[in-house]
């Protein structure tokens, strides 16, 4: 019997995948916050939902489940009863910057006063201060920043569903993230894991935990096959996180015997692996040429298990050869973003051109608006079916970043 997470590719036929539909939190920010918040603009709520519900759409219709992350946070906490809804709130609180005193039993109060649904909806989009009815008292209340118009700050990021968890064989990283602005997201997870009815008690391997140090985020995660993992060196993933997630998928005897560091930009615009770099076919790749130095080289490494338990580590330079060496094939094609053409390959990538979502061997999912990218693809051969994009790709991230993919089929 499947395991309620299993994935084994970044290939195989897409059979449950969790989503997180845009709400509030998308719009409930001014422009001065947005870098705080590490969004570069405000995306049209009413366009940007009615573009996640035609990429949940055409998820459906090629015989994908479609699992939403607000629904099941509210189906966890309800199947734990009133304790487990203090517990998490308490938890959120103090991750918020409000372990205690006035501020937090005022945000418990009136949290706890509504539904599970309105309480998890309300976390997501954030509470302004003007909410609540809240005289400060104590020093430390009166003292909060008056002119910053929120308690509790939204989560806009949240319909990248990718980051704060990543599927791993039967099991998954629940993430350290690298930013306060997203690290509350991967509670969320934690929550549903532990006590929704359908992962709680299923003999699901947790690889690394939330609470371990070190940053490492979803889009830098790449399972190539059931042996060999992908993981970015980048902004938002660190080698001493690497090293610690191989230790022990190795040490848990999971299956996967080769960790592929891949070293990238640290920008931006290059956050994470998937932004530049995804697996599409069982020896096709797209990649963004803007990673790569004179003749293909980029740093990467493979880290594998000595006969002592140690982690051994090799570097290379060829990313084709690489590929080649660990996934045990004769040729690998390479696609670019854009065609190759560095300024097409630039805005493309920008707006998430070689973020494509594989939903079976040879088939993925795109943003429409990458027509370039998306010609280029066909001509290798590529099923491609295209999705909505002017709003959602405001957000910085496509359609492999908007999904967690929790069940493929093996290959």
């Amino acid at each position: 019997m499947t395991k309620p997470i299993h994935v084994t590719s970044e290939i195989g036929k897409l059979d449950v995948v969790m989503l997180k539909r845009p709400g509030a939190e998308v719009e409930n920010f001014t422009p001065e916050m947005m870098p705080r918040l590490l969004f570069d603009d405000i995306p049209y709520l009413p366009i940007a939902q009615k573009e996640h519900d035609n990429f949940a759409d055409t998820l459906r219709d090629n015989g994908v489940e479609v699992l939403y992350l607000e629904k099941l946070v509210v189906e966890a906490l309800d199947a734990g009863g009133a304790e487990l809804k203090t517990h998490f709130l308490d938890k959120m609180l103090t991750e918020s910057g409000y372990a205690a005193g006035m501020i937090h039993h005022a945000l418990e109060e009136y949290l706890l006063s509504m539904t599970t649904t309105e309480m998890v909806v309300k976390i997501m989009a954030g509470v302004r201060k003007n909410e609540l009815d809240f005289v400060p008292q104590d020093l430390v209340s009166a003292a909060e920043e008056q002119d910053y118009p929120f308690f509790l700050d939204p989560m806009p990021n949240l319909y990248f569903t990718r980051d704060p968890a990543a599927s791993i064989g039967d099991g998954l990283s629940i993430n350290h993230m690298t930013f306060p602005a997203r690290q509350r997201e991967s509670l969320f997870m934690e929550i549903i894991i532990d006590h929704h009815p359908r992962f709680a008690d299923q003999g699901l391997h947790v690889w690394r935990d939330r609470d371990q140090p070190g940053r490492i985020e979803g889009g830098d995660e790449l399972v190539l096959s059931d042996t060999v993992i992908a993981i970015g060196v980048s902004e938002r993933t660190s080698a001493g996180a690497i090293e610690d997630i191989a230790r022990r998928l190795f040490e848990k005897k999971s299956g996967f015997e080769k960790v592929l560091a891949i070293r990238i930009p640290h920008n931006h615009a290059m956050m994470h692996l998937d932004t530049v770099f995804t697996m599409i076919n069982h020896d096709q790749f797209t990649v963004h040429p803007g990673i790569l130095g004179e003749g293909g080289q980029i740093d990467s490494w493979i880290v594998t298990e000595d006969r002592d338990g140690e982690l051994h580590v090799d570097h290379h330079l060829d990313l084709k050869q690489v590929l080649k060496d660990v996934l045990g094939l004769d040729d690998i094609d390479l696609i670019p973003t854009g065609g190759g053409d560095p300024l097409i390959a630039d805005r493309e990538q920008w707006n998430d051109g070689s973020n494509t979502l594989a939903i079976a061997p040879g088939v993925v999912v795109t943003y429409n608006r990458n027509y370039v990218s998306n010609q280029v693809l066909r001509e290798h051969g590529l099923k491609v079916l295209e999705v909505l994009s002017s709003e959602l790709s405001r957000g910085r991230g496509g359609p492999r970043c908007m999904s967690m993919p929790l069940v493929r089929e093996d290959l």
